[in-house]
């Protein structure tokens, strides 16, 4: 056994080395990482063995016997009962190990436009500037795959039931992911990562609508216009009827793609669909 600490020092005093869990695959590919980030799509088997320290001699792992799920419900709740308690704020919806889903108030706040390629009939948003401009209300899920970013039809808390908008948000992907570029992603799904997803999202520079996002709005001039529409006249509320709900208007960027129906996806439907 490669050199490892026995003892692991957590609160409530030291935890020491145990039991280990070997896994096999039939053939695993080699690119696969250790915390298991891509699927095996092959024959697999796990089997579970006490570990026995020798006096100041390395740890040796010793005969196991296959892991059941018993033993993978034991160890899910110990190692449960490990996690620190924290009080929920009012805007979190969902604190999960894999995903932390939470609603913005809509807002005016400073935006950062830098256009990689804008019109020429622009009023407010021609040069790289910041302005302040309203946004409205956002539904934000955050996994281990990214951000999903959603707008919500009315400033309050959404339930299971809440219709989900398209966002307008430049640098949005049409399927809600926020397309990162070069922004530093939090390391935790954790509450308090929460101020740095939302700066990733609102303190980063807006370049250009992602393809197909101009699909999502309703009205004429697409996504620039708009946003340069609103910081041109000072605006202090967005026009939430300008936003198509999530999934419809986005047909034809692939063979056999169909509309959904208006309205179709909700917050509930939304957060069990991001679980996968």
């Amino acid at each position: 056994m490669s050199d490892h600490s026995t003892h692991f020092e957590a609160s409530g005093g030291g935890l020491v080395l145990t039991n280990a869990i070997l896994l096999y695959a039939n053939q695993a590919p080699r690119h696969l990482k250790a915390c298991g980030a891509s699927s095996i799509d092959t024959a697999a088997f796990a089997s579970i063995h006490a570990v026995e320290l020798g006096g100041d001699g390395p740890p040796t792992i010793a005969a196991g016997s296959p892991l059941t799920r018993a033993h993978l419900r034991q160890w899910s709740q110990a190692l449960g009962r490990t996690a620190q308690p924290e009080l929920l704020p009012e805007h979190v919806l969902v604190a999960h190990p894999d995903m932390l889903a939470w609603w913005v108030p809509a807002e005016v706040r400073p935006a950062h436009f830098a256009l990689s390629d804008p019109p020429a009939d622009l009023h407010a948003l021609a040069a790289r500037t910041t302005l302040p401009v309203p946004y409205p209300p956002h539904l934000l899920i955050a996994t281990r795959h990214g951000l999903g970013v959603y707008a919500l039809p009315a400033n309050e808390r959404p339930g299971a039931e809440t219709p989900v908008l398209h966002s307008p948000i430049l640098n949005v992907f049409a399927d809600g992911r926020l397309c990162w570029g070069n922004i530093p992603k939090p390391r935790a799904l954790s509450i308090a990562s929460i101020p740095a997803y939302e700066s990733a999202l609102f303190d980063s520079w807006s370049t250009h609508p992602n393809p197909g996002q101009d699909r999502t709005i309703r009205g004429k001039g697409g996504l620039v216009r708009l946003w340069d529409d609103l910081a041109a006249r000072g605006a202090r509320r967005f026009p939430v009827s300008r936003l198509k709900p999530f999934g419809a208007g986005t047909a034809g960027q692939g063979r056999g793609q169909r509309r959904p129906a208006a309205c179709a996806v909700t917050v509930g439907r939304l957060i069990a669909r991001s679980r996968v």
